[in-house]
């Protein structure tokens, strides 16, 4: 396996991010990786590893460039930091669907482009915050995106919000996999239930999974990482991609 640092063009600047390559010829299905929270990092990259592992050229993209050199947060006091908390929700703030959907496709176009990347449509998948940002990305990126995965993401059905993911639902053409998290509460019952009949009234060939883990348990670093959900989603991932990345 190999990673490269590049620099992906967008329409509101220059992402910066690692692209995760193969071993034997280099080449394969492009997986565009959305990070949690806590943006990409060496866990996140060490996912983008896996991947090209299993056969995959995979993009981590910094999700947050727009502020320029933000400093990295430490995952496992994230979220009982206030000062950090606030400094997250100033990053994730200009994360409007438009600009998620726009970076998106600037991210798929720049993989459809590499020469190691095979195929007309590429994969995604994302924690957390970014199992919501590849849920957008299905839903506005139509045939780019032949497979979407979602783990542990938060806010993917969300009553009385305009910006709700599955709203979307009738423009995603990728088959969906969601890997839920057990009491969770930004994903609850109320919002699987409204996910899950979005996507059977949109006709989303789809899985849902619940996972006996709490929210972070495929994200190493996270403090609730759990090794064998973890492993569990490695399996539903290479399922999903091995069935419809070519």
């Amino acid at each position: 396996m190999g990673r490269l640092s590049v620099r992906i063009s967008t329409p509101d600047g220059q992402s910066d991010g690692t692209l995760h390559v193969p071993d034997g010829d280099g080449t394969g299905p492009g997986v565009l990786v959305f990070p949690d929270a806590g943006g990409a990092r060496e866990t996140i990259r060490r996912l983008g590893d896996h991947l090209a592992s299993m056969g995959y050229v995979a993009l981590v993209p910094d999700i947050f460039y727009r502020a320029g050199q933000w400093r990295p947060f430490d995952v496992a006091t994230l979220f009982t930091d206030k000062d950090e908390r606030a400094r997250l929700a100033t990053l994730t703030s200009v994360l409007t669907n438009d600009r998620i959907i726009a970076d998106s496709g600037a991210y798929a176009d720049f993989l459809l482009a590499r020469p190691e990347v095979t195929g007309s449509a590429i994969g995604t998948t994302g924690y957390c915050l970014g199992g919501r940002m590849s849920f957008i990305a299905a839903g506005g990126l139509g045939r780019k995106v032949a497979a979407a995965a979602s783990f542990h993401g938060g806010r993917l059905a969300v009553v009385d919000d305009p910006s709700s993911p599955h709203l979307a639902a009738d423009r995603i053409t990728a088959t969906v996999y969601v890997g839920a998290a057990k009491d969770d509460r930004s994903f609850t019952a109320e919002q699987a239930d409204l996910l899950e009949s979005a996507l059977m009234s949109a006709g989303v060939e789809h899985t849902m999974d619940f996972y006996d883990a709490h929210h972070g348990f495929a994200v190493p670093d996270n403090p609730t990482y759990d090794a064998e959900a973890d492993a569990r989603h490695w399996e539903a991932l290479q399922e999903l991609y091995r069935a419809h990345l070519h």
